[in-house]
């Protein structure tokens, strides 16, 4: 029975370019594919309390073309505890949304919650890799947390229903996300046998096996489209 989506590990390879301070590591290039929209449109929030008599400019800058902004909140990283070199990265509150909506960090990584915004917001997460609830807080003023294991960190602002963002807390250092074309590098990876992992909010996980060898490394192609029904939550249950 064919899968709604696959991956394909293509034959060819590709030619490594081997630092002189990363001696026989190369990169792992890949593509990411996606045939239709996934992600529902969001609804915007009533006004609250916190919120009486301040305007909120809820532009969101140039509206990117749907395909790109699918394959921009793609995720990809290697599988297996390695060694790891903590971050820290930043999640602003800004025109009552999250910037950015997808955030992967390597376990141990520190992430900053800034309120750009002149009104209040609370961010929580009841996530089982990591709980947590700020409390509500003003403009400029920020919350820090820490991120010991690897997992899927979903963030929500109490005070608006509307805003959401996910945390991808990889297990090591070679995690990456997609641009908007789809193409990902996961940067300087010793040569053996990984798992491969890539995520999508909508579409969930998928993995293949790549190996690495001293000066060359396979490319990875994901491809993910939609099945008959064009219904997201199908997909979600493969």
């Amino acid at each position: 029975m064919p899968r709604a989506i696959s991956v394909i590990v293509n034959g060819c390879l590709l030619l490594g370019v081997v630092s002189a301070g990363a001696l026989r590591a190369t990169d792992i290039e890949g593509t990411v594919v996606i045939k239709r929209k996934l992600t529902k449109p969001r609804v915007t929030a009533p006004a609250s309390a916190y919120e009486r008599g301040v305007a909120v400019d809820l532009a969101s800058g140039p509206v990117l073309d749907p395909l790109s902004f699918e394959r921009s909140r793609v995720v990809v990283y290697l599988d297996g505890q390695f060694p790891s070199i903590p971050t820290t990265a930043v999640l602003e509150q800004k025109n009552r949304q999250f910037v950015t909506d997808t955030l992967v960090v390597p376990a141990g990584s520190t992430v900053s919650f800034p309120n750009r915004d002149p009104i209040f917001h609370n961010v929580f997460s009841l996530s089982k890799p990591k709980t947590f609830d700020l409390g509500n807080y003003p403009k400029d003023h920020t919350r820090t947390v820490d991120f010991d294991k690897p997992g899927i960190v979903f963030v929500n602002c109490h005070l608006h229903p509307n805003m959401s963002a996910a945390i991808v807390v990889s297990p090591n250092q070679w995690a990456t996300k997609a641009d908007g074309a789809g193409h990902f590098t996961l940067l300087d990876v010793p040569p053996g046998s990984y798992t491969i992992v890539a995520w999508h909010r909508t579409a969930g996980f998928f993995r293949h096996t790549v190996k690495v060898g001293k000066d060359h490394a396979g490319a990875v192609e994901f491809i993910i489209p939609l099945d008959e029904s064009g219904d997201p939550k199908v997909l979600a249950r493969r």
